[in-house]
């Protein structure tokens, strides 16, 4: 899986702005059934965002790089709580990212 370049990052940045929260992380952390519902949510619209409630006790940095790494996603950004998360579709990508 190739790295974002920062182009890109600020593209999907740009888009995820108007995003709302799919997916909330609360005080069960992040379990098998958080990364499905973070897997499905990425498969329908490749770009999400996810939020890292107080209540879970995670550092929302290390919680970013833990679903990216078990979705198979990039990390676009990290916003105060708020995660936003990317994986292309490969068999129909909605969203075409800068070169």
């Amino acid at each position: 899986m190739q790295e974002l370049t920062g182009k890109q990052r600020r593209y999907l940045r740009g888009l995820g702005h108007d995003l709302k929260v799919l997916v909330q992380v609360g005080k069960g952390g992040i379990d098998d059934g958080l990364v499905a519902a973070v897997d499905t949510a990425l498969r329908d619209h490749e770009l999400i965002k996810v939020k890292v409630g107080e209540s879970s006790g995670l550092d929302r940095h290390e919680a970013a790089s833990d679903l990216a790494m078990r979705t198979k996603s990039h990390v676009a950004q990290v916003l105060g709580s708020t995660v936003l998360l990317y994986r292309v579709d490969e068999e129909k990508p909605r969203i075409e990212l800068p070169k």
